[in-house]
């Protein structure tokens, strides 16, 4: 039996992945879901730096009594890239779900339109915690197009504002490059949040990876669990 590392992306929490983690528990795994620092109402998000989040993550790793496979989701994605390499001995397998992958040097911003990334910095710097707020139409239409709205109504009362810092710091992924450990990119291929073959092309970066694809958009972890549970544990082995 395996055990799961989870780590959500922007806005979320690990909550997003609770139905995911009874499901791999019903298998006989166990894993659990950190919630990254300025994700739980009442944080100061002020003090949240980018290095607050790989903290975090290397914390949580470390206590681990033997290898986990660890899954990122999202902007989850460079959070992999950034900490493995510093507790790789904690790691068995990386899972890059519908996730954002940079080249050494590059923010998530460096990937995203021009447009889209300055309203986001004019949102939080117009914010009293340099905090970029929950765009409800954004994750209602984009993320979550074709659900029902108590599927989304559940979703969006639990989402934070995302500590600016996660989108603009430049991450060195050079030491991840050279890591050998196996890794799995998990795609939702119904993911309208970037434009048809975004996801998949930041894969390329990872060098030798296998590739699952299942239906489902952007949210598929939080309105599907079973679809994401069903492919870690086949990944599990």
């Amino acid at each position: 039996m395996k055990h799961f590392v989870l780590i959500h992306g922007a806005w979320h929490g690990g909550w997003c992945w609770e139905g995911v983690i009874r499901l791999l528990q019903k298998a006989g795994h166990t894993a659990e879901a950190p919630t990254m620092p300025g994700h739980t109402p009442g944080d100061d998000r002020t003090k949240v730096t980018f290095n607050s989040y790989i903290e975090k993550m290397i914390e949580v790793l470390k206590k681990q009594r033997k290898p986990v496979i660890l899954v990122g989701h999202s902007s989850a994605g460079f959070l992999l890239q950034a900490a493995a390499s510093k507790v790789s001995d904690k790691i068995e397998r990386l899972v890059f779900h519908n996730a954002f992958i940079l080249p050494d040097g590059m923010a998530q911003f460096d990937l995203v339109s021009p447009e889209i990334a300055q309203a986001m910095i004019e949102a939080a710097n117009a914010s009293s915690d340099n905090s970029v707020p929950v765009n409800e139409d954004f994750v209602r239409n984009v993320l979550m197009g074709g659900d029902t709205k108590e599927l989304q109504d559940a979703l969006v009362k639990r989402l934070t504002p995302q500590p600016l810092a996660l989108f603009t710091a430049k991450v060195s992924t050079a030491a991840f490059s050279k890591l050998t450990m196996p890794r799995t990119v998990l795609f939702c291929k119904d993911d309208a949040s970037l434009p048809p073959g975004a996801f998949l092309g930041m894969a390329q970066s990872l060098g030798k990876f296998d590739l699952i694809e299942i239906p489902g958009g952007h949210e598929t972890l939080f309105t599907k669990p079973q679809a994401v549970a069903q492919e870690l544990i086949r990944i599990a082995g």
